[in-house]
């Protein structure tokens, strides 16, 4: 008993002097559930975390790939800090004796393929996402009928703020994809998509336009019972999600080669039920012109098989994370020159620091300006795979569209 009680108070002593040196100017995070004090976040981006857990005998707090210890005092409350944090937003989870469970504490929103905790680190830069008093769109929750997959469906849907004050304007569409593991909520809410037109848009910096976000989650086929799998084959070059760097756990993602025709299914659901549903039940200028494709990580490479397969459907191309157009491709393509006005590529600076192969993203897009198309490179600054880069990149390609 007298040992247990000494290693108890030796690791809160260790504790204590870890967080010593650590600016104690915490405050709740924004992403806690109402009323909760924990996790808290200081000027240094350092995450402080409390979990009340008496019976367990150890918890860890799991944020960005590293797991850390916390101590419990005598009341049991596990308490501890981590180390500074990228900001923007994070998945997160706590273990108890091994078992990974969300926070209590924390809001729940979808990503690594399940409902869990996330955090938001304060950035410099988030005032273009705040909550501001200019005139504010809807984000609309839209159920719908599929009949390429016989079933209902289910996407977010984001208006202007005169949409329902003006009710002779047409408006443009761009078709926003969310990354591998997460849905349809994820620019809605991790990405914060509504908030970020609305202030565009009141600055005066973009044109006013529809959102839709859907979700086009797939699986790998099975091989039939008893069939040897088939390899994975490789994603074409430039394609593949760079790994985040300084132990950054992708915070949303796909896959790192893709079968044959893998896009096939949800490109048939967009082309022959999302967009004839928006078409009829918004108003929408319905023409290639004014329709836009643009996704994160496995989104973008949707986002570039279909617009690749559908220039008679798309004009204007977005890839945030997840790969690039060559030159080559783009004049193998059938169409594509013709078709498309704008394609804009970006990643986070860390995602670029130890390219795959030796690829450049950027020089694979500058070349492809050069060869005559308007295309854009965009690289958010300290961040890797993770939703502060796709909130920026947003940003950026919304400012560039239908002008």
């Amino acid at each position: 008993m007298k040992r247990t009680l000494m290693i108890s108070a030796m690791a809160l002593a260790a504790c204590t002097l870890a967080t010593a040196q650590v600016k104690e100017d915490f405050k709740p995070a924004s992403t806690n559930q109402q009323g909760k004090q924990y996790p808290m976040v200081n000027s240094e981006r350092v995450v402080r975390a409390q979990v009340t857990a008496p019976d367990a005998k150890y918890v860890q707090f799991d944020i960005g790939g590293v797991k850390y210890d916390l101590v419990k005092d005598e009341n049991g409350v596990w308490t501890g800090d981590t180390a500074p944090q990228d900001e923007g937003f994070h998945y997160y989870q706590i273990w108890v004796d091994g078992a990974a469970t969300p926070d209590p504490n924390s809001l729940y929103y979808y990503g690594a393929s399940r409902w869990g905790s996330g955090i938001d680190i304060p950035a410099h830069d988030e005032d273009f996402y705040a909550v501001k008093n200019v005139p504010h769109g809807d984000v609309r929750e839209v159920y719908y009928y599929s009949k390429t997959n016989d079933a209902m469906r289910h996407c977010f849907i984001y208006t202007p703020a005169s949409y329902d004050t003006d009710l002779t304007k047409r408006y443009p569409v761009l078709y926003l994809q969310h990354g591998g593991g997460e849905n349809e909520y994820g620019w809605a809410v991790q990405g914060k998509t509504g908030l970020i037109m609305d202030n565009l848009i009141a600055a005066g910096l973009a044109e006013e336009f529809i959102i839709v976000m859907d979700n086009g989650t797939w699986s790998m086929p099975r091989p039939a019972a008893g069939a040897a799998p088939q390899a994975r084959p490789q994603a074409p070059q430039g394609q593949r999600p760079q790994a985040p760097q300084g132990g950054q756990r992708p915070q949303g993602g796909g896959p790192m080669g893709m079968p044959s025709g893998w896009a096939d299914g949800f490109m048939n659901t967009l082309v022959n039920d999302i967009i004839p549903m928006v078409d009829a039940k918004y108003r929408t200028i319905a023409d290639r012109e004014h329709r836009a494709m643009a996704g994160l990580s496995m989104g973008a490479m949707q986002t570039k098989s279909i617009t690749m397969a559908k220039p008679e459907v798309f004009s204007k191309i977005g890839l945030f994370s997840g790969g690039t157009i060559s030159v080559d491709e783009a004049n193998s393509t059938p169409g594509f020159r013709e078709a498309y006005d704008l394609v804009f590529v970006s990643f986070g600076s860390r995602e670029t620091e130890n390219p795959r192969g030796g690829v450049d993203p950027g020089k694979i897009t500058a070349d492809l300006k050069a060869s005559g198309m308007n295309a854009h490179y965009y690289v958010s600054p300290e961040t890797a795979h993770e939703w502060q880069t796709w909130r920026r990149s947003l940003y950026q390609f919304a400012q560039l569209l239908f002008k």
